[in-house]
């Protein structure tokens, strides 16, 4: 009887530790499915860009966040997932168009751009306004061209105190922890884009 109790037991003993198991398994798969099911809001908020930080010298990123002539820019560079790019250390030098230089594109063109399908196009585009550096708009003078992110290079015209980078006038600059924000009046558009 003893044989029969004990092996009784052993049997009771795996088939618990089976069923545990099977439940563990289960749990694992319900939050795997759930992991799933993030939205994509969740998804695209993650990298520095979306860490708080209220200590350190706004990026190049909070500077065009805070200015509200610079709301299309921003809505432009969420679209294209850019947003951890311009939060990088840098040095950045990013030439901002405001909203009425987006406004000044033909009827549809930043609608057009804003649609997932062209988000590659958008992207380029945004890219041809940042360059490697922090250079002010003095310094910039000393240049003919730059090279922009985007791998092209972007033209730089001095006419008496002002300086135009690919035919858009620098209006204002704004230091950041990770460059400096040139303000433009115009978008720049690269060379195969104009």
């Amino acid at each position: 009887m003893k044989t029969i109790t004990k092996l009784g037991f052993s049997f009771l003993t795996a088939l618990l530790m089976i069923v545990a198991v099977g439940c563990k398994n289960e749990a694992k798969n319900t939050n795997a499915s759930n992991t799933d099911n993030t939205t994509t809001s969740e998804a695209k908020e993650q990298g520095q860009a979306f860490i708080e930080d209220d200590e350190s010298q706004p990026t190049v990123l909070d500077i065009a966040i805070g200015s509200p002539d610079h709301s299309t820019l921003v809505a432009a560079v969420q679209a294209a997932d850019l947003e951890n790019v311009l939060v990088n250390a840098g040095p950045l030098m990013v030439f901002a168009p405001t909203n009425e230089a987006f406004d000044a594109l033909p009827a549809g063109t930043v609608e057009d751009l804003l649609k997932p399908e062209n988000k590659g196009a958008l992207a380029n585009i945004l890219k041809h306004h940042v360059t490697p550096g922090n250079y002010s708009k003095d310094f910039l003078k000393k240049f003919k061209k730059l090279g922009q992110a985007n791998d092209q290079n972007t033209t730089v015209e001095v006419k008496g105190d002002d300086v135009f980078v690919g035919g858009a006038k620098i209006v204002a600059s704004v230091e950041a922890g990770n460059g400096i924000v040139h303000v433009v009046d115009k978008v720049i558009l690269p060379p195969s884009e104009e």
